[in-house]
């Protein structure tokens, strides 16, 4: 089957117009170009590693997402509740702890619609901006824990050079204090008991038994490749081979976009480390500021973003992870999966925009305040 070069350019400028992040880290990266001509040195700016961890997980994630894994997961923890209280905090719950193993993107996309569903089906729709609000927030937060939460804290725990533990001690505190945040919300703003039935949310068992076995033992080694127990080239052998002969509907549905602004804010980044001028500017306003900056840059272009282009100039790089964890709370853009929760909604009831805005924008702010000053 042919494709024209028309319909590749066309194909490209609708990616570039739906996803903004990837649009301004290519257009950073090509005027970055005019300072430092591209030459064999731009290999030397892209962290290989990182690509291929967040390559792996991501086929990973969406096979067991395609197996249907999660949503089972779901209605197995829902039929052991028996409050509507106890609905709310398996469904938050479960984005905070879900987070920190399959991504909080990966997380959002599954339950959200699954939570909306059994909000409606509860009796809770009057709740739905305030529980998907928590559900979000505990995605971004739970996220915040392990190193492959979310795609900055792979970069960031690369670049370090912290061991796993390390990271984890450094992430714990935030993460208690997200979860006992998260449980006294819960606990003053919903009735114990609704006078409803708890819904019977039953998806079926994933079809193919042999194959999510598969995926989990791929994800295991993924775990044991950030863990520095197997080589990075041998993952991304393991992993790609096994998807492109049993499941390559998985490796369709990885975000090459993702992929592809990581490669563009390398370029970017290691360019803008040439010019002295501007490395010595930054890195003396960023100096001892690393989670102050990390909070507000994500305020402004997400977290992703924001971890990417400070981490050239910080001479903290544990602070500029805790900022940059944290920032993602705040607006809406701070952590570009937020977004994914805001559509769910939006598209399903337009009338609920502003006010799920108004519930985000406040209950970020609850979370964002205390946490920032532990």
């Amino acid at each position: 089957m042919k494709v024209s070069v028309g319909t590749l350019l066309k194909g490209a400028a609708g990616q570039l117009r739906a996803d903004p992040v990837l649009a301004a880290s290519l257009a950073l990266a090509v005027i970055s170009c005019f300072f430092c001509p591209p030459n064999p040195g731009y290999l030397g700016y892209i962290d290989f590693d990182t690509l291929i961890l967040l390559f792996c997980l991501m086929g990973v994630m969406e096979g067991l997402r395609l197996q249907g894994v999660f949503p089972w997961v779901c209605g197995r923890l829902l039929s052991r509740v028996h409050s509507r209280r106890g609905i709310v905090f398996t469904l938050v719950f479960l984005c905070f702890v879900s987070s920190m193993f399959i991504t909080n993107d990966v997380t959002l996309i599954t339950f959200v619609p699954l939570g909306i569903l059994v909000l409606s089906m509860a009796g809770l729709s009057g709740r739905l901006c305030y529980t998907v609000t928590l559900m979000t927030i505990a995605a971004n937060l739970g996220s915040m824990f392990t190193p492959i939460g979310n795609p900055q804290n792979l970069y960031l725990f690369s670049l370090s050079g912290l061991d796993l533990g390390s990271f984890l001690l450094l992430t714990l505190p935030y993460t208690l204090a997200a979860a006992a945040l998260l449980a006294l919300l819960i606990f003053f703003g919903y009735r114990r008991s609704g006078g409803g039935e708890t819904p019977g949310v039953r998806p079926p068992l994933p079809a193919d038994k042999r194959h999510v076995a598969l995926l989990l033992v791929l994800f295991l080694l993924c775990v044991a490749t950030v863990a520095g127990a197997l080589p990075h080239l041998a993952l991304l052998a393991i992993v790609g081979l096994v998807l492109l002969v049993r499941d390559r509907k998985a490796l369709a549905g990885v975000d090459y976009p993702l992929l592809l602004t990581f490669v563009f804010f390398f370029i970017f980044v290691g360019n803008a480390k040439q010019l002295e001028g501007l490395h010595a500017l930054i890195l003396s306003l960023l100096q001892g500021h690393e989670r102050l900056l990390g909070v507000l840059a994500s305020q402004i272009i997400s977290n992703v973003p924001a971890a990417m282009l400070l981490s050239g100039y910080s001479g903290s790089l544990r602070e500029l992870i805790v900022g940059t964890n944290i920032g993602g709370l705040g607006t809406l853009i701070a952590s570009m999966a937020s977004l994914i929760s805001y559509k769910q909604v939006a598209g399903r009831y337009p009338a609920l925009k502003r006010q799920y805005l108004t519930v985000f924008t406040l209950c970020n702010l609850v979370f964002l305040v205390p946490l920032y000053f532990i």
